[in-house]
């Protein structure tokens, strides 16, 4: 059983690895860095535009799971990141790419569960009846 302090400290590093890569993401795709159009526009077949839409969402995903309070809104951000992150992976294994291009989807995927999963009860949707 894992106490509470210990769940604090593994969401925040999930958390904050989380936010980084997401925002990290967010501007090379807004900007249209050569990496992500090869990656996403060449070899994933998507418009180019797309970019710009996740890149966005990935920015105000990342902010949405850092500020307090908003629960529904971090409930719809990790939701977003998840949609995006397993459409990512999906894409990779359709087109058979090599375990080096899939690896960071799953990796995504991990943390972005774990972060959700460990966060505080501050920071979820409660039910009251």
């Amino acid at each position: 059983m894992i106490n509470e302090r210990t769940k604090t400290i593994l969401y925040w590093v999930l958390t904050g690895f989380l936010a980084f890569g997401m925002l990290a993401q967010g501007f090379t795709q807004t900007l249209h860095l050569k990496s992500f159009v090869d990656l996403i526009v060449v070899q994933l077949g998507y418009p180019s535009y797309f970019l710009t839409i996740i890149g966005i969402w990935k920015i105000l995903g990342a902010i949405a799971i850092l500020i307090p309070g908003f629960a529904l809104l971090k409930e719809w951000a990790y939701a977003g990141f998840f949609f995006v992150m397993s459409g990512a992976l999906f894409s990779h294994l359709a087109l058979r790419d090599p375990v080096r291009d899939i690896l960071p989807s799953v990796l995504l995927l991990t943390v972005i569960v774990g972060s959700w999963y460990y966060r505080p009860i501050d920071r979820k949707i409660t039910f009251k009846n």
